[in-house]
């Protein structure tokens, strides 16, 4: 199961295991747009693609995902928490409804999906969960920011749990990725340098071999891994200024 399937990295990893012969179920919340994607996976891979319109910012989208996860009969071996959005603005200059409806959708549709699914992975001893975040988790800058590094601290704690269980979960960390979360946030992107940016394919095929080896959290590219080391070593009071600078020249315009 794949949520926020039909486009940027949701749509990769939907393409990735079509190649591979796994069947699909898709979650967007474009019902036409799934019904397109559906019927080109099983068209070019001759798998079966199982469409599931929700809204993962409303209480009834999330149910939805939650009562197909829990189906014994047709069980999801692996689930990919992708849906997300961002919100162009600083602190307090984007309103609380759109503040709560991102952390609806990056935190407690992330933490019931993940629990739906890996219940009933549990019980079979198998299974596996990728809960799509960001390099913004490392980082201190906004709200957005501060719900990714939920994510990965609760996957890794998750993960810990489940230890010996036969259920593995992972944390993706990606960078610049050319999809349509920008677009759809109103965030320019003219301004971010080339080097920053990252394949969705040859993300995803890194991500699904370090959820295979085991990892608890995957930053699938040398550049970023790089960055990331460097930000371990700055102390925070210093990174928060140099991201808060940053934001402003590559984040929303």
């Amino acid at each position: 199961m794949i949520t926020g399937s039909t486009a940027g990295i949701g749509a990769a990893f939907a393409r990735r295991l079509a190649a591979q012969g796994h069947n699909l179920v898709l979650v967007a919340r474009d019902t036409k747009r799934l019904a397109e994607q559906a019927t080109e996976l099983h068209d070019r891979h001759g798998i079966e693609a199982e469409v599931l319109a929700a809204d993962l910012s409303t209480e009834e989208g999330i149910a939805s995902v939650e009562t197909r996860l829990g189906d014994r009969t047709h069980p999801v071996d692996l689930l990919v928490n992708n849906a997300g959005f961002g919100n162009k603005g600083r602190y307090l200059e984007v309103s609380m409804a759109d503040e709560l409806a991102m952390l609806k959708v990056h935190v407690e549709a992330v933490l019931r999906l993940t629990s739906a699914a890996t219940e009933s992975m549990r019980s079979r001893g198998r299974g596996g969960v990728v809960n799509v975040a960001s390099v913004a988790a490392f980082v201190p800058r906004g709200t957005y920011g501060a719900s990714k590094a939920w994510v990965v601290q609760f996957t890794q704690g998750a993960a810990r749990d489940l230890a010996g269980s036969g259920v593995r979960l992972m944390a993706l960390c990606p960078g610049f990725v050319r999809t349509e979360f920008h677009q759809r946030a109103g965030m320019g992107t003219d301004n971010i340098p080339g080097w920053l940016w990252l394949d969705a394919d040859k993300l995803v095929a890194a991500a699904l071999a370090d959820l295979a080896r085991g990892k608890t959290v995957s930053i699938p590219d040398p550049r970023y891994k790089a960055l990331m080391g460097v930000v371990k070593l700055t102390p925070r009071g210093l990174l928060g200024g140099v991201s808060s600078r940053t934001g402003r020249k590559y984040g929303p315009q």
